[in-house]
C-alpha cells in the first residue's frame, strides 16, 4: 500500500493514474502513524512553498515526515514542491519554514530563462544513480542549486546546471514529475517502488 500525503496542495490524480497502470494499490492519508509506519510514502506537492509548509503543520505532520526520511528505512517519494520542502527555505516565501532535512535554501531561476520552467528537459543521475539518464516533465520557477552532502543527485540544465533529483537510502525525490514522465517516469516509479536502495 503506497501512502500518499494528502496536504491539499498537490495535484494528485496523475499520480493516482501512475500507480494504477502500475498495478499498485494506494491511499490518501494525513494520519501521523501511517506515514511514519507505511511501507511506501509519497510526498507531492504543487504551488507555494509557503502554503505546503503551513498545510503540513496544520495537519500535524512535520515531526513524522522528518522521523520517516531521517531515522527509518521505508521507501519515501518527494516530487516537485515535496522534494523543496526537504530545504530549510526558500526564496518563493523567505518567512516560511521547510522540513531541514536539507541545510540548503531553495533559490528562484536567474534572468534569461521563461519562468516557470514548464515542458520536458534531460535529467542526467551523476555517478551510480537509481535510474538511467532520460527525458522528464518539469514544472518549476525555483531549483536546488547543488547537492547536499551526503546525499546522490542527477543534474538538468535550464540557464544553467540545477540539482533535478536527490537520492539517499530508500527516500527519493524529484524536481520533475516521474508521473507526467511516460514511460522513463513509470521507470522511476517502478524501481522505487520495488525497493533499489540508493
Amino acid at each position: 500500500m503506497i501512502q500518499i500525503i494528502n496536504t491539499g496542495v498537490a495535484n494528485i490524480r496523475s499520480l493516482q493514474a501512475a500507480f494504477d497502470r502500475l498495478g499498485c494499490t494506494w491511499n490518501l492519508t494525513v494520519n501521523a502513524e501511517e506515514i511514519t509506519t507505511a511501507s511506501h510514502v509519497v510526498l507531492p506537492g504543487v504551488g507555494a512553498f509557503a502554503a505546503a509548509a503551513e498545510a503540513i503543520d496544520e495537519l500535524g505532520l512535520r515531526e513524522a515526515i522528518i522521523d520517516r526520511i531521517n531515522h527509518r528505512e521505508s521507501a519515501t517519494l518527494c516530487i516537485c514542491l515535496g522534494m523543496q520542502l526537504l530545504c530549510e527555505s526558500s526564496e518563493e516565501s523567505q518567512s516560511a519554514k521547510g522540513l531541514g532535512i536539507i541545510p540548503k535554501a531553495i533559490t528562484r531561476f536567474g534572468e534569461g530563462v521563461k519562468i516557470p520552467q514548464l515542458g520536458w528537459n534531460e535529467v542526467r543521475p551523476l555517478d551510480n544513480g537509481p535510474y538511467a539518464r532520460g527525458e522528464a516533465y518539469f514544472a518549476n520557477s525555483y531549483r536546488l542549486e547543488t547537492a547536499p552532502d551526503g546525499w546522490g543527485a542527477a543534474e538538468t540544465d535550464y540557464g544553467g546546471t540545477f540539482i533535478s533529483s536527490i537520492w539517499r537510502g530508500r527516500t527519493l525525490a524529484c524536481q520533475f514529475h516521474p508521473e507526467l514522465s511516460g514511460s522513463w517516469g513509470e521507470s522511476v516509479l517502478t524501481q522505487w517502488i520495488e525497493g533499489i536502495t540508493c
